[in-house]
């Protein structure tokens, strides 16, 4: 991997992180997929903890001693190497929603909040899930919310039906976006508010099956439905109606954390191909030797060094900016890269052949789970024709 935007700290951390995933993860990474969720999730906390242990745990936060957090650029970076396994981020305590979470409430946390939820979920003994997207709204468009908080003394009584909400089951607490002033302009509507799993009229109605699979704890995807959910209103994050901002703001560098991640299995289905290729015995040839193999592996290797280079471009925007200044990027490279590790993936499973398929690699892992990234935090065409819309405002004729 090419590395840029470098730092002494990021060039101290990469190499201990590269020695961990392989030696500690991806050692065990076939036994993992193949195991039951709950005999898995023991191996994954002794693993956890020994994370922990080598300093290796939630790079993204500031340090105890009080060093800063890692830049995102160079957070990036570390996240693509954590995406070379299924089982990295999880492992680091970097695992979406929890991350996105974390960095929410550090920056906009009560003292409460962050006594009761956040320091907890830093620290691993928690997991927290984000609810949003709801069955009956289109989820490129979270203006468009049915579900309402409404003032009643001192709580918050919620009512409505989410989906999708990524690691419901075994969450100790939802961050739940709802309506509260339904009478304001359409961008301060919304607020952002944090329910326990356990508030009466809280009901995680299933997991619901995805490819096939119906998952289970921060693999899951939950449908939820909110039925008088009471919560104090001291559980309100940020400010009243500040929902849609401080989610864009959570999903801006979300989506460098994506699409790192997506880079990261890239490079490992890259790497599989390129193994593949060379141990292939064809008879007179080996896979290696075809062309058509050839053009792939070169085709893959220039994507994702592109790719790379894009992610990274826009990460340093959003650090020297924001969010906000670098929404074009954003859009571009969540389309982008979504498409190029499919790519890849899909080159890497016809060089497997027949074994592509099984569960003898991660690929088939990697091809199912990975689908939905040209759909979740905003479908492609969205993205598309938003970068669209912006670039030609520049050619649009003056009024």
């Amino acid at each position: 991997m090419i590395e840029i935007f470098s730092s002494p700290r990021l060039k101290q951390l990469l190499p201990v992180y590269r020695s961990f995933i392989q030696e500690e993860i991806i050692s065990q990474e076939m036994r993992l997929l193949s195991m039951p969720f709950k005999e898995a999730a023991v191996v994954l906390d002794d693993l956890r903890a020994k994370a922990k242990a080598f300093g290796l745990w939630t790079p993204f936060l500031p340090e105890s001693n009080g060093s800063p957090a890692l830049p995102l650029p160079a957070f990036a970076q570390l996240s693509e190497w954590m995406a070379r396994t299924p089982f990295g981020h999880y492992v680091f305590n970097c695992q979406a929603p929890d991350i996105g979470n974390m960095e929410l409430l550090d920056r906009h946390a009560s003292s409460f909040q962050r006594l009761t939820f956040l320091q907890p979920l830093e620290h691993g003994q928690i997991r927290s899930c984000f609810s949003m997207t709801e069955p009956g709204r289109a989820g490129s468009n979270p203006l468009l919310m049915d579900t309402t908080a409404v003032e009643d003394g001192d709580e918050w009584v919620i009512n409505g039906h989410k989906w999708f909400t990524t690691a419901a089951d075994g969450a100790q607490f939802a961050v739940v976006m709802a309506i509260t002033d339904p009478a304001a302009p359409p961008y301060e509507r919304a607020s952002l508010i944090i329910v326990p799993i356990d508030t009466p009229g809280f009901n995680l109605v299933r997991n619901i099956p995805v490819m096939g699979e119906a998952g289970e704890g921060y693999h899951s995807h939950g449908e939820i439905r909110y039925t008088n959910c009471r919560v104090p209103k001291h559980h309100l994050i940020g400010v009243r109606g500040s929902g849609f901002r401080l989610a864009q703001e959570r999903l801006g560098p979300g989506r460098i954390h994506h699409c790192m991640r997506w880079i990261g299995i890239a490079e490992r289905a890259l790497d599989l191909m390129c193994s593949r290729a060379v141990s292939r015995n064809l008879g007179k040839d080996r896979l290696a030797d075809r062309d058509t193999v050839r053009h792939w592996i070169a085709e893959s290797r220039a994507s994702i060094d592109a790719a790379r280079y894009y992610v990274l471009h826009v990460a340093h925007q959003i650090e020297e900016e924001d969010a906000r200044s670098a929404r074009d990027g954003i859009s571009a490279i969540k389309f982008h890269v979504a498409k190029v590790m499919h790519e890849v993936l899909d080159r890497s499973i016809q060089v497997h052949g027949a074994l592509g398929l099984t569960e003898d690699t991660p690929l088939s892992y990697w091809y199912r789970h990975e689908r939905g990234a040209r759909i979740y935090d905003g479908p492609d065409e969205v993205h598309k024709s938003s970068l669209a819309r912006s670039i030609l405002k520049k050619y649009e004729p003056e009024q």
